[in-house]
């Protein structure tokens, strides 16, 4: 594998969301290393979603224009999603069960070469499709790091 690391809209979301300071903190770091390493990988749907809850459903959201330079500063780790990776995806939410969106979150990260997703709403420690799960908001061991394992 390439050592990709897909994030899930809630890394972003975490990241700018000045409510929420202790996962702020760390979601700030997981970007600040992914983009060092260069092994950042997200899709349009990512990019959406943190759109959508950045500028309306957070308690101090971002105006519009903010918000939408993050997501044109984030496009660069962008892949993009073809219907390829929605029968892929179907697929993956029939032999994980997991929801749609969730099994596209997969098949995008599939495509980006990630071995490994960074998300608060899948199952830490489960494989799906071959790739594991991680939630950088769950408790680590010490000394853990997140883009090299």
């Amino acid at each position: 594998m390439s050592g990709k690391v897909f994030i899930d809209s809630n890394v972003l979301i975490y990241a700018h969301d000045i409510d929420q300071e202790a996962k702020r903190s760390i979601a700030l770091n997981i970007l600040a290393e992914l983009f060092s390493n260069r092994s950042g990988a997200l899709s349009p749907q990512v990019l959406q979603e943190f759109y959508v809850n950045i500028t309306r459903k957070v308690a101090k959201p971002l105006s519009k224009r903010v918000a939408r330079e993050i997501v044109d500063d984030f496009s660069t780790w962008c892949v993009d999603v073809t219907s390829a990776e929605i029968v892929t995806a179907f697929r993956i939410e029939d032999e994980a069960k997991i929801n749609f969106w969730d099994a596209l979150i997969c098949a995008s990260a599939l495509k980006a070469g990630a071995d490994r997703v960074l998300s608060e709403d899948l199952n830490a420690g489960q494989r799906v499709a071959g790739l594991l799960i991680e939630n950088p908001f769950a408790a680590k061991p010490p000394g853990s790091s997140v883009a090299q394992r």
